[in-house]
């Protein structure tokens, strides 16, 4: 069930089956051996993925049977698209293949209309961008891509942003197996005034942590740093931090 809602697309979501890792391998080697009846039964063993993501994009105003149909091609393009050689869980391949094809969408529909003029300003600042790189072998300025279109530099910062595309918190930015680390992960929180270590009574829970495991939710959350400056100060990768933190959060938890 979904937002109270059993059906999405006519698709009974209550009903959709689980595929193990071992399935999902089997049926990839069969689908890259072209066989379709594989194809099929990958894609309907993996609906609850898709489900699974379109709820980080709740709240927006769209249509839920839109997004799932988003979804489903993500998932789709995955499936013709994963290379079975590589040491990837395929979740973790088609995760941000189905949030950037729901990305696309949401931006493609967005009410939100960037005028032409404003997007002829934008290719033509990227074309100058390249041109100045290409021959000074640096990064130009802003002012320098002003000066070479001769426009204000407002005009190009309002230019240049307006075809970035939105990121979202939830968007992953690397993976390691199972250990997936998100945009959100490398948000520092500064809020002093409401630190949560500070705030619920975690005392008898925290006792259990390892001193390492301490010492890096006290920076993450006591200090607001980011993964990434926990890594670097401890001496691990970040993948370890995220692995490390998910671990004592979810004893904590418990």
């Amino acid at each position: 069930m979904y937002n109270n809602k059993v059906f999405i697309c006519g698709v009974d979501t209550s009903k959709l089956p689980v595929l193990k890792e071992a399935q999902k391998e089997a049926l990839l080697k069969r689908v890259k051996n072209g066989d379709k009846t594989a194809r099929d039964e990958l894609i309907n063993g993996n609906l609850r993925l898709v489900l699974s993501v379109i709820q980080r994009f709740t709240g927006r105003g769209e249509n839920l049977d839109d997004l799932f149909q988003v979804g489903c091609i993500g998932l789709i393009k995955s499936i013709d698209n994963f290379d079975i050689t590589q040491n990837v869980r395929f979740s973790t391949y088609a995760v941000p293949m189905i949030i950037g094809e729901i990305r696309r969408y949401l931006r493609d529909n967005n009410a939100i209309r960037v005028s032409r003029s404003i997007k002829d300003t934008a290719y033509k600042a990227m074309q100058a961008k390249e041109k100045l790189a290409a021959k000074k072998q640096t990064e130009p300025t802003v002012k320098e891509i002003a000066d070479e279109l001769e426009i204000p530099i407002e005009d190009v910062v309002i230019a240049l942003e307006s075809i970035v595309s939105p990121v979202s918190l939830y968007d992953p930015v690397y993976s390691d197996g199972g250990d997936t680390i998100y945009v959100l992960d490398q948000i520092g929180d500064n809020n002093d005034d409401r630190n949560w270590l500070d705030e619920i009574s975690l005392k008898e829970s925290i006792k259990n942590l390892n001193e390492r495991e301490k010492h890096i939710l006290s920076l993450r959350f006591m200090q607001g740093k980011t993964q990434m400056e926990v890594s670097e100060e401890i001496g691990i990768s970040q993948a370890q931090v995220s692995r490390l933190e998910k671990g004592a959060l979810k004893r904590i938890r418990e």
